[in-house]
């Protein structure tokens, strides 16, 4: 067993050290990310606040909040609150599914999370959460595997997708969603989660992140 163990190894280690030393620099990541967006938030504050004080000797200021304030709710930089519904997504529980069986399958994908966001916008969605973080025009959904990674904070399944905006249109553009039919193939198939509720009372919070566009030019 010695013998065999070191012919394996061949000087490092089989104890998979470095596996352990990523999963904690990506810990270390995600307090480091958590920490900044607070740090960005409470200087975010503290420059509209300064600003709407230097905007009342302007009237040009003062006409320029104003418009910044009408549009704030419709671009989803405000808290929303109403009725709505809950969808969760969920890879497939581990066992025994075959060799036939790719792992791919049996995870959810990042065309999935897409399909029930734009199913719910198709479905007159006013505003919308995923996970903690509310979603607007520039939010992107991104997987790593079967990691979700929305603005700069990854998160594991079970990925909760919530929107505010009547329930039956809603649940109507979902279940109309031909993406969304895939998916529920291998819900049938696999076992990988997917439920649909509705909620009476939704409270989504307003965007807080950084909104800086950054864009090709023509030289």
């Amino acid at each position: 067993m010695f013998a065999a163990s070191a012919s394996t190894a061949r000087g490092t280690d089989l104890r998979e050290e470095g596996r352990t030393r990523i999963t904690e620099l990506i810990s270390a990541e995600q307090r480091r990310t958590r920490h900044d967006r607070a740090g960005y938030q409470r200087l975010r504050r503290e420059v509209d606040s300064i600003a709407r004080q230097a905007g009342r000797r302007d009237a040009r200021v003062q006409e320029a909040q104003a418009r910044a304030d009408a549009l704030a709710a419709r671009s989803g930089f405000t808290p929303l609150r109403g009725s709505g519904v809950r969808v969760i997504l969920n890879d497939a529980p581990q066992r025994d599914y075959g060799r036939q069986v790719s792992p791919d399958d049996l995870v959810v994908h990042q065309t999935d999370v897409q399909a029930v966001v734009n199913a719910l916008w198709a479905g007159g969605a006013a505003g919308m959460q995923i996970m903690d973080q509310r979603v607007i025009s520039t939010s992107a959904v991104r997987c790593v595997g079967n990691t979700l990674i929305l603005q700069g904070v990854v998160y594991s399944p079970p990925f909760t997708i919530t929107a505010v905006g009547d329930p039956r249109r809603l649940r109507a553009a979902l279940d109309g969603s031909p993406e969304i039919s895939i998916y529920k193939r291998y819900v049938r198939e696999y076992g990988l989660g997917y439920s649909v509720r509705a909620a009476d009372q939704v409270t989504l919070p307003g965007y807080s992140g950084n909104v800086t566009l950054n864009h090709a030019t023509v030289p």
